[in-house]
């Protein structure tokens, strides 16, 4: 079995509102923090819905007087295109600080326009961990949906669209300095999209829970977090205006968002980054899709570990051999992605043979490959890769 690190830094987000009803209090925190003149940063279908978030924040910026413009050109996994057009924006504008509205997406490409304003217009430079030398302006981050946590996060994910490879500044000075998590945002939330994002929280719980950089902390984050998400996402996607299961997914994402900001994770988001880069596949499909094939394989450095998350999820596992029960973990993962319909391959969602030796070599450079639980060759991720593509 992997050892636990006996000493460890933990990272909180500073400030994170969570709630029915906690929109309101975003221009009460921009006065606060002394914000002037805010970049709002979005995509266009949010900036146009009726009555949704960023109306909301609109308003209740207005109320504080509070001055904003917008950036409303946000695309699914980020493109530095769109990084450099956000801080156009913010210069040309005159702003001092930036709100994100939306998912990962959104929260990502605004950390990348406050990182490109401070620590210099070549993101590309800057991949890594701890390499910004300099804070990003104020930044606030009111989240939509229940999976990626970027909204509390360390990580900005971002996309080279002209080599197809996503990559991730990692950074405390990434993290926002407040944050918002209210359900009632999450309640027209697509169904598609509310199963995606939500087995990307399930990954990071299992991912974290399986790290070799996990800690006693995000042991409890992660646990909670599987057990919410079994309990719970089934029924967000079902009936999307579920008040208890919305709440719930975003208080699971929110434990997840901790733990792995923490323990980090492995090589099914080394290898999903690979996916989403190269064929702008969602990331959230792309993790659910990997996520049965590389802890099967992965199962034999943490039995215990596996053994333990069939039990987080419901599982029967009394009088089983250690790899039984360990398979049960793995069958209950591949029930849940099926039940709220995620493709069964990665042939689905576009993949091509023919890149997969590339994606490996890249996979293995991902800063999240390093603290998976059992270490593989790139002739091993190829066959990771071919297998989730057979399934």
């Amino acid at each position: 079995m992997i050892a636990m690190k006996n000493n460890f830094d933990f990272m909180m987000p500073s400030v994170n509102f969570f709630g029915p009803g906690v929109i309101e209090k975003i221009g009460e925190r921009a006065q606060l923090l002394n914000m002037k003149k805010v970049l709002l940063v979005t995509d266009s279908f949010l900036r146009n819905l009726e009555n949704g978030p960023v109306k909301q924040t609109e308003a209740s910026l207005k109320a504080a007087g509070v001055e904003y413009v917008f950036f409303d050109g946000v695309e699914p996994n980020p493109k530095i295109r769109n990084v450099m057009d956000g801080a156009a924006i913010y210069r040309d504008s005159l702003c001092d600080s930036i709100i994100t509205i939306g998912g990962g997406s959104v929260h990502d490409c605004g950390k990348g326009i406050g990182i490109v304003l401070t620590n210099g217009d070549d993101v590309t430079k800057l991949a890594g961990i701890e390499t910004l030398k300099n804070p990003l302006p104020p930044l606030m981050a009111v989240n939509t949906t229940a999976g990626t946590a970027s909204e509390i996060t360390r990580h900005a994910v971002l996309t080279n669209e002209e080599t197809h490879l996503k990559f991730v500044v990692v950074s405390w000075r990434n993290v926002p300095l407040v944050s918002f998590n209210d359900p009632l945002l999450m309640l027209d939330v697509p169904t598609k999209l509310t199963a995606a994002t939500g087995m990307d929280a399930l990954c990071h719980c299992v991912e974290s829970y399986v790290s070799e950089n996990r800690n006693p902390i995000t042991d409890a984050q992660a646990e909670k977090g599987i057990k919410l998400i079994g309990q719970y996402l089934r029924r967000a996607v079902a009936n999307g205006h579920d008040l208890e299961a919305r709440t719930n997914m975003a208080y699971a994402s929110l434990l997840a968002g901790m733990a792995f900001n923490n323990a980090d994770l492995g090589y099914v988001h080394a290898m999903a980054h690979q996916l989403g880069g190269q064929y702008d596949a969602p990331h959230g499909v792309c993790c659910a899709v990997l996520m049965p094939t590389v802890e099967r394989w992965n199962m034999i450095a943490s039995p215990e570990r596996f053994a333990d998350i069939a039990v987080f999820l419901g599982e029967n596992i009394e009088g089983l051999g250690k790899m039984e029960a360990t398979e049960k973990g793995i069958a209950a993962l591949e029930r849940i992605s099926e039940d709220v319909g995620i493709p069964v391959n990665i042939k689905a969602i576009g993949a091509n043979p023919k890149d997969f030796d590339l994606m490996a070599d890249n996979a293995l450079k991902d800063g999240n490959a390093f603290s998976n639980p059992r270490k593989g060759t790139k002739e091993d991720i190829v066959e990771l890769f071919t297998q989730a593509y057979n399934a």
